[in-house]
């Protein structure tokens, strides 16, 4: 198990809260990726999640070069293509769109990416990546092209993640995604968490404190904040408050 697999297992074991920042390279000027690199300093985030759906811009090597410049914050590859590898950060979610039926996002990228991959040296961390339906759809969705899983349809996510358990993915990660209106349901991360035993990361949708209260509440492992962040940068003060009251 690599360092920071091991780090996630940790919280886990330990049940302690995760929490994590979605950056984006296309939505960032320097100034914004500036305030949110300090302000995870100072709040003690854990993780940086960098990646996105689309990336327009040749800006993820230099971004992730600025947040490794100013902290120690270890910075996790969240691809949303085979291109989003870079040997700058320390790991990478090895996605596999379990929760759909697209066949390319569940193997067959992974094949065109494994050379990238293995070249650049960086942890890999294979990960069951599950859409669940947040109210509208979402970018992740369309680029997908796959129908997510229902909010009120726990059970699906839960043995989708325990499907994805038995065949070696090591963590479970549940997304609404990018905008989601809804975060993923308490009903649902306490499904998945009885159900399982790898580590559950939430996303989309966590745009106050209690929600991510809620979902940690519920058994998720690591909570990532994006897009509510990128809007209210005072949001992480708030979260962080829940987090560090262990």
């Amino acid at each position: 198990m690599g360092k920071t697999l091991d780090n996630i297992y940790k919280l886990k074991e330990c049940n302690r809260k995760g929490l994590a920042i979605l950056i984006d390279p296309d939505n960032l000027s320097t100034l914004l990726l500036k305030t949110q690199v300090e302000l995870a300093v100072a709040n003690e985030v854990d993780f940086f999640f960098v990646g996105g759906s689309m990336i327009t811009n040749d800006c993820l090597d230099e971004t992730l070069e600025f947040i490794k410049s100013r902290c120690n914050i270890p910075t996790i590859l969240f691809p949303g293509s085979i291109y989003q590898v870079s040997k700058k950060a320390d790991a990478v979610l090895f996605l596999s769109l379990t929760s759909g039926r697209n066949a390319e996002l569940l193997i067959g990228k992974h094949v065109e990416a494994a050379p990238m991959v293995k070249a650049s040296g960086i942890e890999v961390i294979p990960t069951g990546y599950l859409l669940i339906d947040s109210g509208a759809q979402t970018t992740a969705s369309y680029m997908s092209n796959s129908t997510p899983i229902p909010h009120d349809k726990p059970n699906i996510a839960a043995v989708t993640a325990m499907a994805g358990e038995m065949l070696g993915l090591k963590l479970n990660f549940s997304d609404g995604g990018s905008g989601a209106q809804t975060p993923v349901t308490s009903e649902m991360i306490k499904a998945t968490f009885k159900a399982t035993d790898a580590p559950i990361i939430i996303g989309g949708g966590i745009n106050s404190e209690e929600k991510a209260a809620n979902a940690w509440n519920a058994g998720a492992t690591i909570v990532v904040v994006g897009n509510a962040f990128e809007q209210n940068t005072n949001l992480i003060k708030a979260i962080s408050k829940i987090k560090n009251a262990e």
